[in-house]
């Protein structure tokens, strides 16, 4: 019977094997984790509460109102995340996802066992309920991270994208639960889709990442030499920060190309560690990185709203580039 409990975190394990960036964050997966136990624990009261008070059958409230209130649970310390720019990519945005769900099932499934391990001895239940149930709550929540990640990765706002992944996950929730066909084979076709679809787009994704750290490691690297050999100011780049003398005080003027040069080594520095990560070698300790990090901050500050915003078109900064500076700060 304890069936029910292992494949859930063979399948997180598999998706750890394949973030080959090592882009996850150990405390924040260990949060996640304690998450999935609570948002169970908040569910099981939020279903008990409701079910008393809602005039409806089992099977209606199990389809329409449990995917809303278990999915809104579980998405919402992964849209906190993924808000505060914690996760940068699809590939971290899913395995916190599915770490949630992992969890959450773990945590329901020990309920299961508790209520009726002993009037429930059919081996199929048990399995149905690991493979298939599990997968379900860890892949729907693992589906919110990729689509919200995904949207925001091609400068889409966080709020459709969210409502996006929260529609997605309830559908996929409410369907599984209204058993339109056997449960052994609504737990195959989960079986089979979750994981495939997964990581299908984490292949996609390694991808990506390779082509942008390719790409703008070389496009950083120009830009760097240029202001360091005094060029900068020839480009069209320089030239547009030279022409923003007539809108900001000259002192502005001066810190923003320090942001832009001190932005662009803590750029290059997290791309760097990041291919360093990939190929599991040993990532260098840097003393005066935190240093450094806290002088940008100050920076950002000095340049104000109107000059972040100036130069952000010359970095392109997407919210992948402001991930990876918050990502040296846990190194």
């Amino acid at each position: 019977m304890f069936v029910c409990l292992i494949p859930v975190f063979l399948f997180l394990i598999m998706l750890l094997y394949l973030d080959s960036y090592k882009l996850v964050s150990k405390p924040l997966l260990a949060l996640c984790f304690a998450w999935g136990l609570l948002s169970a624990a908040g569910s099981f009261n939020m279903n008990t509460l409701l079910m008393k008070y809602l005039d409806i059958s089992f099977k209606t409230y199990s389809g329409f109102v449990a995917p809303v209130v278990e999915e809104t649970l579980k998405c919402a310390l992964l849209w906190i995340l993924i808000k505060k720019n914690k996760a940068g990519f699809m590939i971290d945005g899913a395995i916190y996802g599915f770490a949630i769900g992992a969890t959450f099932s773990f945590a329901e499934n020990l309920f299961y066992l508790s209520q009726y391990a002993e009037s429930q001895s059919n081996l199929m239940i048990w399995i149905t309920r690991g493979f298939g149930t599990a997968v379900m709550h860890s892949g729907t929540t693992a589906i919110f991270g990729i689509l919200c990640m995904s949207a925001l990765n091609r400068q889409s706002k966080l709020g459709w994208a969210s409502t996006a992944g929260l529609l997605a996950a309830f559908l996929i929730h409410g369907i599984f639960n209204q058993f339109l066909v056997s449960p052994v084979v609504s737990t195959v076709i989960i079986l089979l889709l979750v994981p495939l679809s997964i990581t299908l787009i984490f292949s996609a994704n390694e991808i990506s990442i390779r082509n942008w750290l390719e790409l703008e490691f070389d496009s950083e690297m120009g830009i760097l030499r240029m202001i360091r050999k005094g060029q900068f100011a020839s480009t069209k780049t320089g030239s547009f920060l030279v022409s923003m003398k007539d809108h900001f005080p000259g002192e502005v003027v001066l810190d923003m190309y320090c942001f832009i040069g001190l932005y662009l080594e803590l750029s290059m520095k997290a791309k760097t560690m990041m291919m360093l990560k990939e190929n599991d070698f040993e990532i260098p300790t840097d003393p005066d990185l935190l240093m450094k990090i806290r002088e940008l901050k100050a920076l950002k500050k000095s340049i104000g709203r109107g000059g972040y915003l100036a130069v952000a078109p010359v970095l392109r900064m997407s919210r992948k580039d402001l991930w990876k500076i918050s990502m040296l700060e846990k190194m």
